[in-house]
């Protein structure tokens, strides 16, 4: 059985160890990649400081490269009895390399290990939320554009209100987008800050280069503070839950309105049949059970910050065994969002719309206000023509063209989604994420 990085003469009783490791092991797999770059930047480091020599840093990398490798193609396992995988890394280093595996924790501690591998995490997976949000933003924008002429009715409190459009609805759901991925981009930069040489959370005595290995994994800066890199273990998981809160709140939202305009009683649009599950006992039944399960799976990812905030409230600072649970909850949470992201795209650009809801007559008194601004417009005083065209209401003779013209900025008629596009666009653009791959494949001699 493998000692512990940590172990001494003592050994911890058996019970306690599996209460303490918990899932630390099976979340680990998930940093496995991350941890090795990370130990590649560090040893670089310390080789220019004397710590190692060129030629054991040489023999160090290479054998890296081969662990990194059995992680991208999902053969890395941390095994029985090892703790953690800064643990497996160090333990397949020694047994290859003898004593010189045994070097790289110089200046290093598993706290400041586990803030890089959480960071290097996060980032990437960042980088593939972004990416996928842009894609579901491009297809809303297309289909705001390709029914930017079909008119639906708008609600408040459930109820008929005004005349809407298909351009405005899924155009609303993009520029929400938007804001999300400005969100996301916040919680990117925050993110890419290098903690590494924080160590224990104090520093080392060491003569480290903490701006070598910032750069060397091409992040935007280092936490400067030793002690304020420590605390940000459990606040960098919750600001990024927080953007994927939002992103998820937008989904869930959208969702829910495809459930609703699906059903019969709306009509508004039609789910691909083959995105829809049936019944048991009723054979007409056509169920939007993926829309169903996203509004609860973005529901859950929304739970999401408070949570973390539960785990990682009123902790003083220093470094605490409570803030190892954010992980189980933190982790996972990007592959849910991304398979609600996947398939809320695959859906709305494959989704059909109804291009003749107004022609039934029970949506008529959405042109209310069309009416009463027509009056306005001609002279009469604008309660003047609310009331009139009230009381026609009343008397059932309420009647008005199923046509509207509306021009100012955001309306039916000027949707405003080019510019809707560049402001995506300059988000995008401001992330940055080139500075992190190419870092990475450096590290890599990719």
């Amino acid at each position: 059985m493998a000692q512990k990085l940590w172990e001494k003469s003592v050994q911890v009783n058996k019970d306690i160890e599996k209460f303490t490791v918990g899932r630390d092991r099976e979340m680990d797999i998930f940093l496995a990649k991350h941890d090795v770059i990370g130990s590649m930047a560090h040893i670089t480091m310390l080789q220019t400081i004397d710590l190692l020599t060129s030629e054991e840093l040489h023999l160090l990398l290479e054998e890296l490269k081969n662990i990194y490798a059995t992680a991208e193609n999902g053969t890395f396992v941390i095994e029985e009895g090892v703790e953690d995988v800064h643990s497996q890394v160090e333990l397949m280093l020694t047994r290859k390399l003898g004593d010189v595996g045994k070097k790289i924790h110089s200046g290093r501690s598993r706290n400041d290990q586990v803030l890089l591998d959480l960071k290097l995490f996060t980032r990437t997976q960042l980088q593939e939320i972004a990416d996928m949000v842009e894609q579901l933003f491009h297809v809303l924008i297309a289909q705001s554009e390709k029914y930017k002429k079909v008119l639906m009715p708008g609600y408040t409190h459930l109820q008929i209100a005004m005349p809407s459009s298909f351009g405005l609805w899924f155009g609303a759901y993009a520029e929400s987008l938007v804001d999300d991925m400005m969100f996301l981009q916040a919680a990117f930069k925050m993110c890419n800050r290098n903690p590494l040489g924080s160590a224990a959370g104090y520093g080392s005595s060491f003569p480290l280069n903490r701006t070598l290995t910032t750069n060397l994994l091409g992040f935007d800066s280092m936490n400067y503070n030793v002690v304020y890199a420590q605390m940000g273990r459990g606040k960098m998981e919750r600001n990024v839950a927080f953007a994927l809160a939002s992103i998820a709140g937008t989904i869930s939202k959208l969702a829910f309105d495809a459930c609703m305009f699906n059903s019969q009683n709306f009509n508004f649009v039609k789910l691909p049949d083959e995105c829809t599950t049936g019944s048991s006992i009723m054979p007409h039944k056509k169920n939007p059970d993926v829309f169903e399960l996203t509004r609860a799976k973005c529901n859950k990812i929304q739970s999401l910050p408070q949570q973390i905030m539960m785990i990682a409230n009123n902790l003083p600072s220093g470094y605490f065994r409570d803030l190892q649970i954010i992980k189980e909850v933190f982790i996972p949470a990007f592959q849910e969002l991304k398979d609600c992201l996947h398939m809320t795209t695959y859906i709305m650009n494959e989704i059909k719309v109804n291009e003749h809801i107004l022609d039934d007559d029970k949506y008529l008194l959405i042109f209310s206000v069309e009416e009463v601004n027509r009056l306005a417009a001609e002279g009469m005083p604008f309660r003047d023509a609310y009331k009139k065209v009230g009381l026609d209401i009343e008397a059932g003779k309420f009647t008005h063209e199923k046509t509207v013209d509306h021009t100012h900025e955001g309306s039916i008629g000027n949707l405003c989604n080019e510019k809707i596009s560049l402001l995506m666009q300059n988000i995008v653009d401001g992330f940055n994420f080139d500075k992190m791959i190419q870092a990475e494949k450096g590290l890599l001699g990719r």
